[in-house]
Parts: C-alpha cells; structure tokens; sequence
C-alpha cells in the first residue's frame, strides 16, 4: 500500500509533535495499549519501531503477534490549518528483530530512529520490531494520504 510522504513525515514527527504512536497489543492478560516514540515507516508495506523497555509490549507481541498502530494529531485541526483531526490506524503482524538473528534488518530500523531514539538508555541493547501492514484504515474517512 502506498504510504505518501506527507503521513511518513506525520509518524517520524509524532513524538516532538507532542503526539506520539500508540501500539495495541494482545497478551495473555487480555489487550494493552503502549505509546511508542520510536514509530517510523519502514518502507510501503511496513511500520517499525525500537524496543527498548523491553516490558509487556514485547511480551504481548512474543504472545500474539498481531498489532494495530494508531495516530492522532489534532494540532493541524486546532492551530486552524485543517477542519478536521488527522487520524490513521494500521494493522498487520509484528516480528521481532534481533541483532544476532538479522543483523542487515535490526540496523536498517535502528537507522531509520530518531537521534533520541538512538541515544536514549537501552537503544544499543534494543530489539526491532517489523510490523508487516495487512490494511490501514483513515478515520475521517478517504485515502491515507
């Protein structure tokens, strides 16, 4: 599916826009939702991010590898240059990526991180996670774009 620019650039800039990534999950406790900084569009079929809590997300993902990405951003709306919010979800199926395993991939997502992520406590111990996108659905209806 392609994803355009002006929606990369949207997720590569949700977490300074004060609106990050929330990733939903499923695991043995039932669903979760976790925000994510590290979101970014990996290429037209896939999303990515950086795992590096290490906590229940991942835990969720190693249970049940289905995942839906959602993002909203209400500040176009709000500083009156759209009349309406920006809202995407994405759906598809995670992989965990680990260094040792595939090294060429866990350096392409880690590469494709911000300086932030890159740096931040626990990134060089970090697992990438490739979410191959099923469908994605705009909210205020029309195309992804």
């Amino acid at each position: 599916m392609p994803i355009s620019q002006r929606v990369r650039d949207l997720i590569a800039g949700a977490w300074p826009d004060y609106f990050p990534c929330l990733i939903g999950t499923i695991g043995k406790n039932g669903p979760q939702i976790s925000p994510k900084s590290s979101v970014r569009v990996l290429d037209d079929g896939h999303l990515a991010y950086w795992e590096r809590s290490k906590r229940s997300a991942l835990e969720n993902v190693q249970y049940d590898n289905r995942v839906c990405v959602y993002y909203a951003n209400f500040g176009e709306m709000k500083a009156g240059k759209s009349p309406r919010p920006t809202l995407f979800r994405f759906y598809g199926t995670a992989e965990l990526i680990e260094k040792d395993k595939n090294p060429a991939m866990w350096q392409r997502i880690f590469d494709n991180m911000s300086e932030f992520e890159k740096t931040h406590v626990g990134a060089d111990t970090g697992i990438g996670v490739l979410i191959t996108l099923d469908r994605a659905t705009n909210l205020m209806g029309g195309p992804i774009e």
